[in-house]
């Protein structure tokens, strides 16, 4: 069965906009869990802009679903990780002016020192993860560093979708699509759990969960956005029923 992990960071965003104690990411979580999420996932920025620490902790003391911490490969956020011991460690790259997370991590440039950051991670009993591009040397170097799990960002896919006016037929759709299909069997021929995420939504999310082998989504804005009008739990519900009616329509190999 596919599963939805949702991402809750932008209930923090509302929250840091005026500084103050709400919405509080924790109570985000449990909506999203009797919605019928599967986990949760957060990005503990270094520059704290939307999640805190403290949110982490009561999350990790709190939520009775898998916790998926988002992390750049940093001393400071592998010491948090192991002390913490979310379910899964996600290494993602990390830039102070971006908005959101651009691209994938680059393994293979440094693949040496995220070797060791996986094994640290690893030996704190932490499924490792790491999000990437759908591009075959990234998926051969997570498998050699350790990775268990790869997140391929589903953004290149995300926007030619939108700007082929949401046409799931259009010819750069459809590459993308592809590109993330062809990612998914090297990750599983590697003995990987292949998992995707990133700009995700109510229209376009149906096409990935259908991929063969795909086991785990990461939405947030999408839901969160949808959440203002109908609900954090009807919005989670939604949206695990589209991945869910997807998924038991797979693609054959």
């Amino acid at each position: 069965m596919i599963e939805l992990g949702v991402n809750i960071d932008h209930v923090a965003t509302i929250r840091q906009a005026r500084r103050t104690y709400e919405p509080d990411p924790v109570w985000a979580a449990v909506e999203a869990h009797l919605a019928g999420a599967d986990g949760i996932t957060v990005h503990l920025r270094e520059d704290r802009r939307h999640i805190q620490d403290a949110d982490v902790r009561r999350l990790k003391e709190t939520t009775q679903i898998k916790l998926n911490l988002e992390m750049a490969a940093t001393d400071e956020m592998v010491g948090i990780a192991c002390g913490l011991k979310p379910e899964m460690a996600m290494l993602v790259p990390e830039g102070r002016h971006e908005v959101t997370t651009e691209g994938g991590l680059d393994i293979v440039g440094q693949e040496a020192r995220l070797k060791g950051v996986i094994a640290r991670l690893a030996d704190a009993g932490i499924t490792t993860s790491v999000f990437i591009d759908a591009e075959l040397p990234q998926i051969e170097a997570a498998a050699r560093i350790g990775a268990r799990v790869c997140e391929i960002h589903t953004g290149p896919y995300a926007h030619a979708f939108h700007d082929q006016g949401r046409d799931a037929e259009a010819p750069a759709v459809l590459a993308e699509l592809d590109k993330i299909r062809v990612a998914g069997r090297a990750i599983r021929q590697l003995g990987m759990r292949f998992n995707a995420g990133h700009a995700l939504n109510y229209y376009n999310v149906q096409p990935v969960a259908r991929l063969a082998g795909i086991r785990e989504l990461h939405i947030g804005h999408a839901i969160v956005s949808r959440a203002v009008f109908t609900g954090l739990r009807e919005a989670v519900r939604e949206m695990k029923a589209l991945m869910v009616a997807a998924a038991e329509r797979p693609e054959t190999e």
